[in-house]
Parts: structure tokens; sequence; C-alpha cells
């Protein structure tokens, strides 16, 4: 840095690598290249000079450890897919809430929609796994753009039809969400393009706000349903089945709105072509027996499916274990099944039920953050564990309270720590198998987490037909217990892709230094 007025050419990773190497540039001059950056480029103020210089690097520190730089600095792409994710988890949320409700106005007994969340699931299962193993060879573009169509027709069907088999064949085939949360191939697609076009030093940042951003959408999806149903029923006397019905009409305008996003992506967020068809064609003999033609058929279909390393699959077989047990237990307490919960067992109505759903999904965004910061520290495997088993604990004592004011107390206190696992999660899955297997092993896991996660709703209506329902609770909180114990036994100390090629990069380095120091060793 020979003058000042050069230090706003350079970009953040210059600025935080000048901060780091203090001794070796002016501290003035270091300050200054930060302020610029911060204030003309992320801040679009012009860069004051009197303030303190502890003021400065505070900023500097709290800019980078919320991962505002991160975000800030990354792709168009990027800040696409994560609008993408606000409008849909919008969409999960507004029709999360009613659905138990809706089904019920319609004379549907708590077994059967019990039945319908499970096969739900079960037909998102199986469709997911087709799109995700296919999305990389198909067009990551085309696939999230056919989900979002799908997701516009379901919710033109629910908003027409109050026919039971109707409404489950539409929430297979399109994309309803008995839980509130991801379903569909969406964020498996997502998640392995975010890690491709994302720094490794950045993926964890990144990770939080794309799920920071979809709980958002979710909190806001809610109060804003609740309210709107209240205004509808108090004020325009609508009767309930039409207000509902309104609420899945917007649920399809988010569809579309979420396809037009879906089609304004770059051709970046392709995966990239294998080159070994390349090798095979060019050692491929020039005359070939009558079976050539099969074959080339038959490996074109194949191509569309990534392969995965042996190494990955003990991997993914011990993730899919947990991941399945975890996610058996969220299906036994989804968040439609906990706001009727709530709305049954203490008569809370729409509109105080939106409420109280926005502030605890605004507490769990807000808490992803932190994770994000927690996670550099102790690891990713560590935050994953002590910051989901206090959640586990408060959702099993959910129902143990007579009086409203406590069971909310536990269901704030959930969460609190429920979503601070999501984003550790999501980057230590993409840093432990390789960047070409990421698409088909996220899809995998995901379809093997649906998989388990289908079972649930079916056994909690059956409880709650009977009155059992604090049991549902007292198991996913206990099995949730037992998957945090299991992931700090098994990948406590596991060295990932990208940690072995940093322990091999500073080898080099070191032995090179070496090199340098004492020639004679060469």
């Amino acid at each position: 840095m020979e003058r000042i007025q050069d230090v706003e050419l350079l970009g953040w990773d210059d600025i935080k690598v000048s901060l780091k190497l203090q001794p070796a540039h002016p501290e003035y001059e270091i300050l200054k290249a930060a302020d610029l950056y911060i204030y003309r480029n992320i801040l679009h103020l012009p860069p004051p000079h009197d303030n303190p210089q502890w003021l400065r690097i505070f900023l500097v520190k709290a800019l980078e450890e919320l991962g505002l730089v991160s975000l800030w600095s990354s792709t168009l792409d990027v800040k696409l897919l994560c609008t993408q994710r606000f409008v849909r988890l919008f969409a999960y949320g507004g029709s999360t809430l009613i659905l138990v409700a809706y089904l019920s106005e319609l004379g549907v007994s708590k077994e059967k929609i019990g039945l319908f969340m499970t096969l739900t699931l079960i037909g998102d299962t199986v469709i997911s796994l087709v799109l995700t193993l296919f999305a990389d060879g198909l067009g990551r573009k085309a696939i999230l753009a056919l989900g979002a169509a799908l997701m516009a027709m379901s919710g033109v069907v629910f908003a027409l039809s109050g026919d039971y088999w109707v409404l489950l064949v539409a929430a297979i085939v399109g994309v309803i969400s008995p839980s509130g949360n991801e379903i569909g191939p969406f964020r498996a697609i997502e998640e392995s393009t975010l890690a491709h076009l994302t720094p490794t030093a950045n993926r964890g940042d990144i990770y939080a706000w794309y799920s920071l951003i979809g709980t958002a959408g979710t909190a806001v999806g809610m109060v804003t349903s609740g309210w709107a149903i209240q205004y509808m029923r108090s004020n325009l006397k609508w009767d309930v089945l039409r207000t509902y019905r309104t609420v899945f009409w917007g649920y399809a305008i988010f569809g579309i709105i979420k396809f037009i996003l879906s089609i304004t992506l770059s051709k970046n967020i392709e995966a990239e072509k294998k080159s070994a068809a390349t090798e095979d064609t060019e050692t491929a003999p020039l005359l070939g027996d009558g079976a050539e033609e099969a074959e080339t058929k038959k490996s074109y279909f194949r191509s569309l499916i990534p392969d995965i390393s042996a190494e990955s699959r003990i991997i993914v077989a011990n993730l899919c274990i947990l991941f399945m047990l975890d996610a058996f237990a969220s299906g036994l307490a989804p968040l439609s099944w906990v706001t009727y919960f709530f709305h049954d067992k203490f008569g809370l109505g729409e509109g105080k039920l939106g409420s109280l759903f926005f502030a605890t999904s605004i507490i769990s965004a807000i808490s992803m953050l932190l994770a994000s910061s927690i996670a550099k520290r102790f690891g990713n495997v560590q935050t994953m564990v002590f910051t989901h088993l206090p959640s586990a604990i408060f959702l099993a004592l959910i129902p143990v309270p007579s009086s409203l004011p406590f069971a909310m107390l536990f269901l704030i206190l959930r969460s609190c720590t429920q979503s601070m696992d999501v984003a550790p999660r999501s980057a230590f899955l993409a840093a432990v198998v390789l960047p070409n297997e990421r698409t088909a092993v996220m899809g995998v896991i995901n379809v093997a987490k649906t998989s388990a996660q289908s079972l649930g709703p079916l056994i909690t209506g059956v409880l709650a037909q009977h009155g059992l329902f604090w049991v549902a609770f007292l198991t996913a909180g206990t099995l949730k217990a037992t998957y945090d114990m299991g992931m700090l036994a098994i990948f406590v100390g596991h060295k990932t892709y990208d940690d072995r090629a940093e322990e091999e990069r500073l080898a080099e380095e070191e032995q090179s230094l070496r090199e340098s120091e004492d020639p004679n060793e060469r």
C-alpha cells in the first residue's frame, strides 16, 4: 500500500489480508482501506474521517462476523437463489398455518389428515429423488423452473377443489409443505449450486443467510396469512373456507413469482460437464459391434447421474441414518401440527397464531447468524450438536404446561436454538463430499430425511385422535437428543476434503520454506 488513495481499489479479501498483516503496513492505511470499502461499497455513504479507531475496528469485525460482507460480495445468482427461498418459504408459511384447519373444515378426520401429510411427503420423496439425481445432467435451472410451475399448479387446485383425493394428488405432484419447511427438489439443488458459486471460506456465511432468509420468509408468510384471514373473517364477513382458499390463491401467485426468478438465473449455476465422456470417445474403437448404438444410449442416461466415491458412500450412509432419525422426530411435531395443537388446546385464533409463530421464526432467523460465528471457532459438528440439543429438550416440554403462557415460553425457548444447526450442517455436508457429488448426495440425503419424516404426521394424527398429542412431542424431543449424541460420537474430529486440501497446502508451503532456507536439503 504505497499511497492511501490507492486502497479504495482493493477488494475485501485484500483488506482482510492487510488487517492480518498489521506489522507490515501502517495501521492508519489499513483502517482507511476498511473504511473506504465498507462505507462506499456496502453502506453507500461518504466515509467519515473522524471516527475513533476502535469504532472502525468494531464495524469491520461486526460486518465480517455477521457474514454481511460475504453476502454482499456474492454473485447475482446467489442473491437470486436466496430471494427464491424467501418467496418459497413465504408461501409455505402461509399455507402451513391453515393446512390442518382447512382439511378439518372440509370434514376430514385427524387420522386422515395425518395420512394426507404422510402420503404427500412420500410422493415428494419419489419426485425429489428423480429430479435431484438428474438435475445436474438435465440442467438445474430447468428443474427449479419446473418445480415452481408445479408449486403454482398445486395452489390453484387447493383454491378450487374440496375433494380429499384431488387435493392429495395435487399435494404430491405439486408442492405443498405439511411442515412449513423445505420439501421437493429445491433445497438440494440450491445448496449444491451455492457451494460451487461461493468460495470455501465464505460458505458458512452464505448458508447462514440462505437459511435465515428462508426462516424470515416463513415468519412473514405466517403472520401475513394469519392476520389476512382474521381481516377477511371479521371485516369482510367471509366464511372460513373462502378465506382459506384465498390463501391458496396467494400460494399459486408466489409459485409464479418463483418461476420468473428461476428463469432469470444465469448459466453459471449449472454443474460443470464431466470430461470422462470425451476421454471415452477418444479411446473408443472406430468400428464397433451391433450393440454400439444401444451402449451409447445407455451411457447417455448413465452420464446424467453422477458417480459417488466409495469413501463418500460410507459418509452418506452414516449421515442418512442420523438425519433420518432427526427427520422422523421432526415429522412427529411438524409446524402444521404444532400450530393446530395451540389452536385446539388453547383456542388461539389465526391472527394470534400467526403472530406467535412469526415471533418464534424471527428468533430462529436471528440465531442463525450466531451459528455461523460459533462454527468458525468451534467447528461445524460441535455447533450442530450443542445448539440443537437444548431445542430438543424444550420441544419435549411444550405439552407439559396446562396454561398458555408456559407452553408459549417453551415454544419460544425452543426457537432460540432450533435452527442454529442448519447452516453448519449444510456447510459440513458441502465440505464432506466431492464437488461433483454434492447435488446427488444432498438430494439422496434430503430424500432419506423426507422418507423418514413422512411417517411422523400419520402417527401424530392417530395420537391426536385418541387424546395423546403429548406423546408425539415427548418422543420427538427424545429422538432428536439421540441424533445429537450420534452426530457427536461419529463425526467429531472428522476431516473434510477441504481440511485435507488445506493441510496439504500448508505442508507444501512449509517444505518450500525449508528448501529456500537450506538449499543443501535439495
